[in-house]
């Protein structure tokens, strides 16, 4: 199991995503679900996926082999004109994968599955970010639904639906995942640090922002026991129940 966000907000767009990996509870690993491409002055993508690794595996490395040469190597996501088209390349790529690796009949299939999150900004139009479907169809994130959830998503997503602000900042949104990606740790033993992050500002086509949360981090840390303790208060200051 594995757990990712992608925000939407004013200032740009903001990508978090664990490191677990399991086939099992003796078969744990660390693997890394977030990717990104990126043209300086031109365009910035990130990429984070759910699913069966295999799968989400196959389709980065497709993805990444035709941005080697993408004048030789269509379609690449470094000349689509468009976030859209960026989402319509990645989506095909993945229901290609899909169908090639999954033998007929959906449950067959269904063994090779995966979500992806993308999004990022090409210059000249606005940031996007977008839900990709195993069936390589998407949703776009709005002002309806302003951020996307894949992988182990029940727990941590209450905090988001409650906390959310499209005009807050960076520094707020990022410690408003580290409190879902919390919780989710907290209730399932499937998602785990280190966890990734990527911060895409609006119209900075020159510098993304990225950082590791380590397991010893002292800020992830921080957040960590200041919530814990800011529940406990709250919940002690809510009226008594009497019967």
């Amino acid at each position: 199991m594995t757990y990712c966000v992608g925000m939407r907000l004013n200032k740009g767009l903001v990508f978090m995503s664990d490191t677990r990996t399991n086939a099992g509870v003796d078969d744990i690993s660390q693997v890394r679900k977030m990717r990104s491409w990126h043209v300086p002055g031109e365009r910035v993508i990130t990429l984070m996926s759910a699913g069966n690794l295999a799968t989400t595996q196959a389709v980065v490395s497709l993805l990444d082999e035709r941005t080697k040469a993408p004048e030789e190597r269509q379609p690449s996501i470094l000349q689509a004109p468009s976030m859209f088209q960026v989402a319509t390349i990645i989506g095909e790529t993945l229901r290609q994968i899909v169908l090639r690796y999954g033998a007929e009949g959906p449950a067959a299939e269904s063994i090779f599955r995966a979500s992806l999150i993308v999004g990022g900004q090409i210059a000249g139009a606005e940031p996007r970010l977008f839900l990709i479907y195993p069936e390589g169809n998407f949703i776009e994130a709005g002002e309806d639904n302003p951020f996307f959830q894949i992988g182990e998503t029940k727990y941590g997503r209450p905090i988001i639906v409650r906390s959310y602000d499209p005009a807050m900042s960076f520094e707020d949104a990022v410690k408003l995942l580290c409190v879902s990606f919390d919780s989710t740790i907290r209730a399932n033993a499937g998602v785990d640090l280190p966890i990734d992050l990527k911060v895409h500002e609006r119209d900075d086509f020159h510098g993304v922002h990225e950082r590791r949360f380590e397991r010893d981090d002292p800020y992830f840390h921080n957040v960590s026991h200041g919530w814990a303790e800011a529940l406990g208060i709250a919940l002690a200051e809510l009226p008594d129940f009497h019967f």
